[in-house]
């Protein structure tokens, strides 16, 4: 039998090889997750008092929201506090935790945008049966197969992952508890288990992908034969925010999860993951706001209501006791 040591925590080694940045990076993280989560609620908020965003697609956009939200909250609040601390350990079932809700709510995210562009495929196709055809209890089925889905594949990585045994090295090369950095510390990591990792992380990013592109080729064969240039320009401003942020987010994550690992590739996939844990999700609404002229009226109102509630706030005058 091997002498191996038997690992109970990991250390999160994340940007430790940038010791002068940390102070930095402590500041631009935490403005882009302020940023991301006062932009995401915005939008929830507007899509939820805006009757006139009482429709699928804002439904959608809503659930995509709140999944990104939650993403932030899994990973950045540890990056953080591990930018700040000298201590980085994590214990194993912390881990697993982390990288349970992490891609769960990731797959989830796919799912949703897969659901979305069915959505954006049955508005121009039948628009006059559009809200006969997408109901919010369809809606509703959508949503909740692609938790479903996402956390019941996530369950299965996780499972598998931490069913394995680490042993020597505990350090993580990462800044949060990913795939392919925890696996490459086990000591029984087969190639039947990365088959089987890797054949799950694609069903995830290619088969949505692959959902999301017969969607838009169906679209494109159908705004082609429109007779009015007008309407085929309206046909494609409606997917257009959708389809940058699907092409940001999986061009990314395809990058990270469905290419062939080595030890020398994890500082790369760390900084690459930067951009989909922080960059994407700041990414979204400002997409979805600024290409949108419904919800650019509904976040002015909302902001409008927040200015005013503050400026209230600030100038009443104080009790006499």
């Amino acid at each position: 039998m091997n002498n191996y040591t038997t690992v109970n925590t990991f250390l999160l080694w994340g940007f430790s090889s940038f010791p002068k940045l940390k102070n930095l990076l402590f500041v631009m993280i935490l403005s882009c997750h302020v940023t991301i989560l006062f932009a995401n609620v915005s939008i929830m908020v507007a899509i939820k008092l805006s009757q006139n965003l009482h429709t699928p697609m804002y439904f959608l956009l809503f659930s995509l929201s709140f999944s990104e939200s939650c993403i932030t909250m899994v990973v950045i609040p540890r990056m953080l506090a591990d930018l700040l601390s000298e201590s980085k350990t994590i214990s194993l079932p912390e881990c697993a935790t982390q990288m349970f809700f992490f891609f769960g709510l990731a797959s989830n995210n796919c799912f949703i945008m897969a659901a979305m562009s069915y959505d954006r495929y049955t508005a121009i196709q039948n628009p006059l049966h559009y809200h006969t055809l997408m109901t919010r209890t369809i809606c509703f089925q959508l949503l909740m197969a692609s938790a479903v889905a996402g956390f019941l594949i996530s369950l299965c990585i996780t499972t598998m992952i931490f069913n394995l045994s680490f042993c020597d090295s505990n350090n993580i090369r990462h800044f949060f508890c990913d795939i392919s950095p925890v696996v490459h510390l086990a000591c029984d990591y087969t190639s039947y288990r990365e088959m089987v990792i890797f054949v799950l992380s694609a069903f995830v990013l290619v088969g949505s992908f692959i959902l999301i592109m017969i969607s838009y080729i169906f679209i494109v064969f159908i705004v082609v034969k429109m007779p009015s240039a007008k309407g085929r320009y309206k046909a494609f401003s409606t997917c257009s925010s959708h389809l940058t942020v699907v092409c940001v987010h999986y061009g990314f994550a395809c990058f990270v999860y469905l290419r062939p690992k080595s030890s020398d590739s994890f500082t790369g996939d760390m900084l690459m993951a930067v951009t989909y844990t922080v960059l994407t999700p700041l990414l979204n609404p400002i997409v979805y706001s600024l290409r949108n002229k419904e919800m650019q009226t509904a976040l002015r109102r909302v902001l409008q209501g927040v200015f005013k509630f503050f400026s209230q706030l600030t100038n009443r005058k104080p009790l006499n006791i």
